[in-house]
């Protein structure tokens, strides 16, 4: 038996070329909790067949296990592969979805049936989690089930020897889904005069709305400012940054700065929007600003084949949805939705069963960091120590993702988003009944966050009244900490770093800049930064200058000539008056010691970034500023607490003078350099040397490089996330694993 992702990648196939090579005869089948293969052979042939298997594997399987016992079997005569089975309430992996293949890329132009066929597959690329209605995975149970295959396409499904034997999406132009494009009342049919419509939209400063594998898109030129900046007003994006799809390695390499890890990663299978420094501009209204761009390359064939006709080196290719919505997969809905905003809309005749938007990554200390995990790593799942056999963890309430526990593997879900979006909160139930079908799944127990006006927490709470199933609460930093312990499978105590802007503590306050000893299964807090009051609450992470006024009212007092701050000189002197005497009476304000709140403050201070139009873009800018060298930071004092009143106090004196990049260079070494210390005195103390670090400031490359080398040279073990993201979208996976330790099923 062959467990891991064996199934949806062309290992049957892999596995039948490989027993003729030996010239063995046997079998090989997908049941729904694995590979079987069958061998007549003496035992020394089965291990060399075993190391191939390892060695020579698709590029996109990912074998955890081979199981090999000796017994009777009947005589075969050949190899075959024989009928998929259906085992009880076991389940396999489910491939996420795999960019286009180059033996397929080549076929466009040279496979008769399939020259500039949109949906070209083969074993080794195509669509997959996305299709899939159920396990195993046959084409009977995905949404290509509705067409069925021409001689010619059915002749290549079941011949072993063919590269789309058992490719369950295969199809050609004579079988296949086909795009149409709608503009006003022009419809317009045929891949290639559909490409050519496109290309001359986007030319003229247009653009369209496009069904790529998991959801709709919007695409306009990418050097097009007018264009640009039309789509971000119709899409009502504000100023977040755009993702750009490159023609190909050197057009990326002339507008990014790029080293091997990160072209690996843009050229792997998963096609993820990669986070890049920019080298030359492209439209100014793509990065507002920033130094980056989220770069990505082709991954569908309708992607490379836009590009032989378009005469620009970059699109804008952005998820089609409105605001902060889901991505769109109804036709009907894009039409609806997407028509007034691009004025055309290109779809095609086959259902997505799954939606997905791209997956986000940067490359942080040469290792993957995950931003938003979907399109390309959904639905893989983590391998656990512990059984998490029943456990339903239903995540944070923004960059939500929920995890379910089948015997020791957590599946996460795909990123779904921010649930206080109404539109939003009903994909995450849709997926919640997805996942439960797709993956045999029927809960025995419910692990939530402790926030109380969480809507995943409320959600939580009404199913565990209906079934009448336990609940467990884990705090939110904890839930972090242990999602790395899961990825790394660590046991025992660790020192455990948490930055994150927001969660909610057993205080009652809101935590943020966590230093803790953590178990999978408990904590203890150690020390953090100096609370601060939020004054307005909300109001204070969209509007980042009044974190700037509470944190100098903290350390300087109401008495300090706030108007001689630059800053404030911007603020409405009627606004900077209320809001510094509720700071004065404590009158709507909460408190926080979130190290995204102290971000936003020397942001402010420093841009200054009076108001964010989008999440993090305090922080964003800040990091975006630092193009200096420097190993200088700012004084602190580590009491019960951090106290950041020295580094306010030369900040300010600092900002008199023009380099904004040095002033945002010593901050972020300030950052490290306390987390370096406080973790140095959690050693002397308990003599903890493994340090996790966590949370959606740890997206930050340049904090989290420089903390990963000081923590280092200081022979500390540091552990980080890449399975997983390190901001929200991770803690659903450190839920179930505390969950799963709580209740004590450890194998």
């Amino acid at each position: 038996m062959i467990r891991g992702l064996v199934q949806g990648v062309g290992f049957r196939p892999f596995i039948h070329r490989l027993a003729c090579m030996y010239c063995l005869t046997g079998e090989v089948v997908n049941r729904t909790d694995g590979v079987t293969v069958v061998l007549q052979c003496d035992l020394a042939t089965a291990e060399k067949f075993m190391g191939d298997i390892r060695a020579l594997a698709p590029a996109a399987a990912n074998i955890k296990s081979i199981e090999a016992r000796i017994t009777e079997i009947r005589r075969y005569s050949d190899f075959t592969i024989t009928p998929s089975r259906n085992i009880e309430e076991t389940i396999t992996e489910v491939s996420p979805d795999i960019a286009l293949c180059g033996e397929c890329l080549a076929d466009l132009a040279a496979d008769p049936a399939r020259i500039d066929y949109p949906f070209i597959n083969c074993t080794n690329c195509g669509p997959r989690f996305t299709i899939i209605q159920a396990l195993p995975y046959d084409r009977a149970n995905t949404t290509m089930d509705s067409f069925a295959m021409c001689h010619r396409c059915a002749a290549e499904y079941n011949d072993i020897s063919d590269r789309r034997f058992h490719a369950q999406p295969v199809a050609c132009n004579s079988c296949g889904p086909v795009y149409t494009l709608r503009a006003g009342d022009k419809v317009v049919t045929g891949i290639t005069d559909i490409l050519r419509f496109i290309s001359g939209r986007l030319d003229a400063g247009g653009s369209v709305a496009i069904k790529s594998t998991g959801g709709y898109n919007l695409m306009c030129d990418a050097l097009n400012e007018e264009a640009v900046t039309l789509l971000r007003q119709r899409k009502q994006r504000d100023l977040k940054p755009f993702a750009v799809m490159f023609r190909d390695i050197d057009a990326v390499r002339e507008y990014c700065f790029t080293d091997r890890e990160e072209e690996a990663a843009l050229l792997s299978w998963r096609r993820p929007i990669l986070i890049l420094r920019q080298r030359r501009e492209l439209a100014p209204s793509v990065s507002s600003g920033l130094n980056t761009v989220g770069a990505m390359l082709p991954h569908m064939p309708v992607h490379h084949m836009f590009f032989r006709l378009s005469g620009t080196p970059a699109i804008v290719l952005t998820s089609g949805n409105l605001s902060d919505e889901p991505i769109i997969t109804c036709d009907h809905h894009a039409e609806r939705d997407l028509m007034p905003v691009t004025g055309c809309v290109v779809s095609y005749n086959r259902e997505i069963c799954n939606r997905a938007d791209d997956s986000v990554v940067r490359i942080i200390g040469g290792n993957i960091s995950l931003i938003r995990r979907s399109r390309g790593y959904a639905p893989q799942p983590v391998d656990l120590e512990s059984s998490a056999e029943g456990i339903f963890a239903v995540g944070a309430e923004q960059k939500n993702s929920f995890c379910i526990g089948k015997n020791n593997q957590a599946f996460m879900s795909q990123y779904i988003g921010d649930l206080k979006n109404v539109a939003t909160y009903d994909y995450y139930q849709e997926t919640v009944r997805l996942f439960s079908s797709l993956f045999r799944f029927t809960p025995s127990s419910i692990v939530c966050d402790m926030h109380p006006d969480y809507l995943s927490t409320r959600f939580a709470e009404e199913l565990a009244e209906g079934t009448g199933l336990s609940l467990t609460r884990v705090q939110h930093h904890h839930a972090h900490a242990a999602s790395v312990m899961a990825e790394h499978r660590l046991a025992g105590r660790v020192i455990a770093v948490i930055m994150d802007g927001t969660g909610y503590g057993t205080d009652g306050n809101t935590w943020g800049s966590e230093f803790m000893t953590v178990t999978a299964r408990d904590f203890e807090r150690y020390t953090h930064f100096d609370y601060f009051m939020m004054p307005g609450g909300d109001a204070a992470v969209d509007e980042p200058w009044r974190m700037a006024l509470s944190c100098l009212y903290s350390y300087l007092g109401g008495g300090y000539d706030f108007r001689s701050v630059k800053l404030f000189r911007t603020i409405e002197e009627r606004k900077l008056d209320t809001v510094t005497a509720m700071l004065a009476q404590g009158i709507n304000s909460p408190l926080t010691c979130g190290a995204g709140r102290v971000f936003d403050a020397v942001s402010a201070l420093l841009m200054p970034c009076t108001r964010s139009s989008f999440d993090s873009e305090a922080p964003m800018r800040l990091e975006s500023a630092v193009c200096c060298t420097t190993e200088d930071y700012y004084p602190f004092t580590l009491n019960s607490t951090v106290s950041l009143s020295e580094m306010f106090h030369e900040i300010l004196r600092d900002i008199e003078k023009p380099d904004i990049s040095l002033i945002s260079a010593k901050f972020h070494n300030t950052i490290a350099q306390i987390i370096l210390a406080v973790c140095i005195k959690i050693r002397r103390e308990t003599g903890l040397k493994d340090v996790v670090l966590s949370g959606g400031v740890f997206q930050n490359r340049y904090l989290l490089e420089k903390s990963l080398y000081l923590l280092s040279m200081n022979k500390f073990m540091v552990y980080t996330n890449h399975q997983v993201p390190a901001n929200d979208g991770g803690i659903s996976l450190g839920q179930l694993l505390t969950a799963a330790e709580r209740r004590g099923v450890c194998v």
